[in-house]
């Protein structure tokens, strides 16, 4: 992955400084170079835009890279989207990479809040999902990382990205979704296994039954 789509008249957004503690780092996973995800940033409403405007089987997905999380324990993940109907299945969702395995936490994944403007709020704690049935893992062991993303057709307007209490904000970089898996990466984790690194990226960046 090495295409980020930002809009030109948002390029300034880049120079915001922003604590590394809580950053959004925006980027596409696109092997193909077909063109069709795209992340964008919009300074004015402070809005994570990310689309994907072919077939969800295409081997493409959008989103962004939460930094200054490492180390943490898992206590809480949350956003929220312009409307319920961005939802698909399980995306968008938060991957969650940590010492004892990944996990997927998808916006079907708990039942959601109605805001008085209309926007839905997703929110993961143990809490929201033993609640909502348990679908998936409540994330366990020490954060190595996380990101944030879409992998089905579709665009996702989100707002007000929040990782164990703290704000995301826009932070200056391209980020690389399936990042983990590479330069050898694969080989280290055991909770799956991987055979080799196309099979870890298809799990991390297409985690969409495991968000189901």
């Amino acid at each position: 992955m090495k295409k980020l789509l930002i809009a030109g008249v948002l390029a300034t957004a880049l120079a915001f400084t922003i604590s590394a503690s809580a950053a959004l780092v925006p980027g596409v996973y696109d092997p193909g170079k077909t063109g069709c995800v795209e992340a964008t940033f919009i300074k004015k409403t402070k809005t994570l835009h990310l689309e994907k405007n072919c077939p969800t089987a295409t081997n493409a997905s959008a989103g962004a890279e939460v930094t200054g999380v490492s180390g943490q324990t898992f206590q809480s993940a949350s956003f929220t989207l312009a409307s319920a109907t961005q939802c698909q299945g399980g995306s968008p969702r938060f991957n969650v990479d940590t010492t004892t395995g990944f996990f997927f936490l998808g916006c079907n994944n708990v039942t959601p809040t109605t805001n008085a403007d209309g926007t839905v709020t997703y929110t993961f704690t143990a809490a929201t999902l033993a609640a909502a049935g348990q679908q998936v893992p409540t994330p366990t062991g020490t954060i190595e990382s996380v990101s944030v993303l879409i992998d089905v057709q579709g665009t996702a307007d989100l707002t007000k990205v929040m990782v164990n209490g703290k704000l995301q904000k826009l932070a200056p970089g391209t980020a690389d979704l399936a990042r983990s898996c590479k330069k050898g990466g694969w080989k280290s984790f055991s909770s799956p296994a991987f055979k080799n690194q196309g099979q870890c990226v298809k799990y991390v960046v297409h985690g969409r039954n495991a968000a189901k």
